[in-house]
């Protein structure tokens, strides 16, 4: 095959199977797709009474979806899928879903319940040891936070905006620990096939 007939068939073959794949995505994180069925099943189930959405609420939407996603990759980096006590808890609730036999275990719908749970766990895990065990029962931390932030809170003593403060404290390190695993994972949006999901 001459050269030049190799080179237009290796880009014909890349537009036709990477491109379609591409186009069916709504975003990538860590390279793992996010197809638009995918995004627009958790969507609708998380908006129940939402009949069209917009574009910019399916954005603000993908960009909570792909920080939840990037905890996911996280967890999986720091190997807590393998936990033996996670995988327990996984294989009991596929064994509780087949037995309610509501939905099929070969259906596109039981393998979205299912990684959502999967995902979940995880993410539950790594926010418990990231995030939330920062801010229970450490006064410490959340004294330095409230003496740097004193003003925000009306220069009022700290045993009564405790939980404001704790709550604060909470979204500072939650923002501090995205900004970090955006620098270390990598996300790709597809507007496009976000704005073809998008309802006026």
């Amino acid at each position: 095959m001459l050269p030049f007939v190799r080179k237009f068939c290796c880009i014909f073959l890349f537009y036709f199977f990477v491109q379609p794949a591409f186009a069916q995505n709504v975003a990538y994180v860590n390279e793992k797709a996010i197809g638009a069925k995918e995004f627009m099943w958790i969507y609708k189930k998380n908006h129940p009474n939402v009949a069209n959405a917009s574009y910019q609420d399916l954005a603000d939407y993908l960009k909570l979806y792909t920080h939840f996603k990037l905890k996911v990759a996280e967890a999986k980096a720091l190997g807590l899928d393998t936990d033996t006590a996670y995988k327990k808890e996984i294989n009991g609730y596929e064994k509780a879903l087949k037995a309610q036999k509501k939905i099929s275990p070969k259906s596109i719908t039981f393998n979205y319940i299912m990684n959502e749970y999967r995902e979940g766990v995880l993410m539950f895990a790594i926010s418990e040891q990231k995030i939330w065990s920062k801010t229970q029962n450490n006064d410490g931390q959340l004294l330095d936070f409230y003496q740097k932030n004193k003003s925000i809170y009306n220069n009022r003593d700290f045993s009564e905006v405790r939980g404001q403060v704790s709550s604060d404290y909470e979204l500072s390190l939650e923002d501090q620990w995205i900004k970090s695993l955006t620098s270390k994972y990598t996300i790709k949006i597809n507007e496009e096939e976000l704005r073809k999901l998008a309802r006026p």
